[in-house]
């Protein structure tokens, strides 16, 4: 819930700012990805919903960017070149939050696996 409520004010932020430049806030991962070979369920269940939470994070994370990128596209304040290159930065930004959840995501799996597989031998 106050990993939530963190994205929404975020988002807020973003909403706020209007016109001005928004600063939106990169979410942090989950610290910590449990060892599939002695986790127990409830922490695979924690380490999943952390996992979920962070995805939700940075989709609010990608919809700020969009939101600053058009934002600074109507303030009428930079030409086409500039607009350019702050649309590449936001592309890169964008792009790097989505690797970051697929990277944790697959961390999380292959934990998954090795749990659920450890499970199937006892």
């Amino acid at each position: 819930m106050m990993r939530k409520t963190i994205a929404f004010a975020a988002l807020l932020v973003c909403l706020a700012a209007g016109s001005a430049q928004a600063t939106c806030i990169y979410p942090r991962a989950p610290e910590h990805i449990p060892d599939g070979k002695t986790a127990t369920f409830d922490e695979m269940v924690t380490a999943q919903q952390a996992v979920k939470q962070f995805n939700e994070d940075i989709s609010a994370y990608n919809t700020c960017l969009e939101m600053e990128m058009a934002s600074l596209e109507q303030s009428g304040q930079f030409d086409a070149d500039r607009l350019s290159e702050l649309r590449a930065m936001q592309a890169k930004k964008n792009n790097a939050a989505v690797d970051a959840v697929q990277t944790v995501a697959d961390r999380f799996n292959e934990q998954l696996r090795i749990f659920k597989a450890r499970d199937k031998k006892d």
